[in-house]
């Protein structure tokens, strides 16, 4: 679950809203899953830009020896500041930006620029980023770019409240799999989870609550090889 605040610094001014947080928590049904998932997530936009960070927590009911366990194991952190003091010119929507992540093991900084696109309410968004990527381990990719697109779609097809947004990322590393931690290969790593929302709490006066569903789609990702499919279903509150 990770930057599905799918609304860069802009919109979220643009339309009058300063800040927002919320916390999602999902079942995730996918293979050797089988576990909830919580993401904080908070997003602020200020005259110099914007800033957005998440936290996830896995809370699997089995440990590697497949032994009953109780509470978190897992988690992964990121945090990411887009740099505009420029947002009145004709350059506002290009933004510098810097991020950093980290989850058990490993950390990666990112620098590079993100570009801002919106229809003219801005119920609909899209940001590109482009950026270089450190690596907390020797020599881990010769092409040491990320790609990052990020989206949102509000009242998808007409309906009130049905909201989809999500991300995609793009990268090179050196990937190691579970099955074989020997070998390591030179590998495109990709993961996409896109997101559909809808604000069932605004048919009983409470507009914070929504429902909703998430995809993971991942290629050579986080110890595996190959191409898997996580399907997952949980709830927002928005604060």
């Amino acid at each position: 679950m990770k930057k599905i605040v799918a609304f860069a610094g802009f919109s979220l001014l643009a339309v009058g809203a300063f800040a927002q947080t919320n916390l999602q928590v999902f079942y995730d049904f996918g293979e050797d899953r089988k576990h909830v998932t919580t993401t904080l997530e908070m997003f602020k936009g200020d005259d110099w830009g914007s800033t957005f960070f998440f936290v996830d927590y896995d809370y699997p009911d089995k440990d590697a020896r497949d032994l009953d366990f109780r509470g978190m194991q897992g988690s992964y952190f990121e945090i990411a500041r887009a740099l505009n003091f420029w947002q009145e010119s004709s350059l506002g929507a290009l933004s510098a930006h810097v991020e950093f992540n980290a989850g058990a093991g490993f950390s990666n900084w990112l620098f590079g620029a993100e570009y801002f696109l919106h229809n003219d309410d801005f119920s609909n968004t899209f940001t590109f980023e482009l950026m270089y990527k450190t690596f907390s381990y020797d020599d881990a990719s010769k092409l040491p770019l990320q790609f990052t697109f990020v989206w949102g779609m509000q009242n998808l097809f007409g309906v009130e409240g049905l909201k989809f947004s999500g991300f995609a990322d793009v990268w090179g590393e050196k990937h190691y799999a579970w099955a074989d931690l020997d070998k390591c290969e030179n590998s495109l790593t990709f993961i996409s989870e896109p997101q559909l929302w809808y604000n069932v709490g605004s048919l009983f006066n409470c507009p914070n609550f929504n429902v909703g569903c998430e995809v993971e789609l991942s290629n050579n990702f986080a110890g595996y090889k190959g191409f898997k499919c996580n399907p997952c279903l949980g709830v927002k509150w928005d604060f």
